[in-house]
């Protein structure tokens, strides 16, 4: 048995989708929409944590994978670029990553299997961004040398 995207590789150039959080931030959302109903008594604030819209807005992360299915993207990323701890402990979700990946996961498969056909299948890539944390910090930024 093949696997389906060696099989696609073999064929053609296979297109990635764009930038995801720029798409996302065209919906001009409130700190409400991200809270939405499960986080609304949240202690911290949550708007610009685009990954946690994946359970508080899953429409937006469908719509936004939809979007970029409809110009031709072959593959879609899931909304995961911070759905790690480091990055979420900045929103006090790090509790809740496993969700994020989970949720971000189902999203971006059910919107793929939609698009895919016999002739063109779709498929999924998970995608995990740099943390907003510095591993190590040089004295002297201007020389990579000196790290």
């Amino acid at each position: 048995m093949s696997n389906p995207l060696v099989a696609a590789l073999r064929k053609r150039v296979l297109l990635l989708d764009g930038a995801t959080g720029t798409m996302q931030q065209s919906y001009n959302l409130s700190e409400a929409d991200f809270r939405g109903k499960l986080f609304v008594d949240h202690g911290h604030a949550l708007k610009g944590n685009g990954d946690v819209l994946s359970l508080t807005q899953p429409d937006v992360v469908y719509e936004t994978h939809e979007a970029f299915l409809q110009v031709g993207a072959e593959i879609i990323e899931t909304n995961t670029f911070n759905a790690n701890a480091i990055s979420q402990a900045d929103y006090g979700l790090e509790h809740r990553v496993y969700d994020l990946n989970l949720e971000s996961a189902r999203i971006a498969r059910r919107a793929a299997d939609a698009w895919s056909t016999n002739e063109k299948r779709r498929f999924v890539a998970g995608v995990l961004g740099p943390t907003n944390r510095t591993a190590s910090i040089s004295p002297d930024v201007n020389d990579p040398a000196y790290r």
